[in-house]
């Protein structure tokens, strides 16, 4: 029988609660793109989410970073995008007594104004693909000397200089190869709308209804396909196997559960579709590196902490 549940779920930061003391803009100093930075500790380490973009660059200390169910270190020069209301945080645990000034350079900006301008300005399309992948959460890698100046560079500007000094940035994300996406299950870059339409409409078939048994000779004959041609297809939207990417999905809604509730951990098995306990603990161990109790564990850390200023 499951425990009652006890729901850990994010804060949602409201632009009214973002102070200027704590490193934020004010309100009427800025367009499209807020620039923040604050040190360590400081009370917006937490666990919460906004509407916004953020990039986030980590100048200072190590520790945990946890962006949606996404467990990893951090160090200086660690530097990733979060999407539109995915939850993150860092937490440092290694840090000098008395903390640091300056452990963060962030900028947040809004999705809407600036898919609006892909519309118009053509030069701008390039970045879209590297939102999409944000929505996960990207942790870039060998860029960390040419963001810090391109920070600094948003930080001392406004207007158009700031914005041109964003769009450097923007194509310096874009051009890098070198990058790790923070959730497992994904969809992978497609020439032709109809068949990213139709991945796409596979994929959130397949995570509604993950908990149920599912079969790829039943989503071919969906799409139509023989069996080695769906295969094919979908391994290569998803770079994984059709097996691979449902026990994917399904490892990453148990995560959600472990972090959200109280529920046994047998019952969170059974609960994202696996029948049995031992091949649910090795396949979590095999993706996130973890055990399903350490994962539980540590994400009970992902809240930080909070100290009065």
């Amino acid at each position: 029988m499951a425990s009652v549940p006890r729901i850990r779920t994010p804060e949602l930061e409201h632009s009214r609660t973002r102070d200027p003391l704590q490193g934020f803009e004010p309100k009427d100093s800025y367009g499209f793109i807020r620039y923040l930075e604050h040190g360590f500790p400081n009370p917006l380490v937490r666990w919460h989410y906004h509407e916004e973009y953020e990039l986030h660059l980590i100048v200072a200390t190590r520790g945990k970073v946890f962006v949606g169910d996404y467990i990893g270190q951090f160090a200086p020069g660690h530097l990733v995008l979060t999407g539109p209301r995915l939850p993150h945080n860092w937490i440092s645990t290694d840090y000098p007594e008395g903390g640091v000034k300056l452990r963060d350079h962030a900028l947040q900006f809004a999705h809407e104004p600036f898919e609006s301008a892909t519309r118009l300005i053509t030069e701008l399309r390039p970045a879209l693909p590297v939102l999409e992948r944000a929505r996960h959460g990207i942790e870039f890698f060998g860029i960390s000397a040419e963001a810090e100046r391109l920070f600094i560079r948003i930080r001392e500007t406004r207007g158009l200089r700031r914005f041109s000094a964003f769009v450097e940035f923007l194509a310096l994300l874009a051009e890098c190869n070198e990058y790790h996406q923070l959730s497992d299950a994904r969809i992978q870059s497609f020439d032709d709308d109809t068949s990213l339409a139709k991945i796409s409409a596979i994929v959130a078939y397949i995570a509604e209804h993950c908990a149920e048994d599912l079969s790829l000779a039943s989503f071919a004959h969906r799409a139509n396909m023989t069996e080695s041609t769906f295969s094919r297809f979908f391994q290569r939207a998803t770079g994984n196997t059709f097996s691979e990417f449902v026990n994917r999905l399904r490892i990453n809604k148990a995560c959600q559960l472990l972090m959200e509730t109280d529920h046994y951990i047998a019952n969170v098995c059974y609960d994202v579709g696996f029948n049995n306990v031992a091949n649910f603990n090795r396949r979590f161990l095999q993706i996130k590196g973890m055990t399903p109790s350490e994962f539980r564990r540590q994400a009970g850390e992902r809240f930080g902490v909070t100290v009065s200023v």
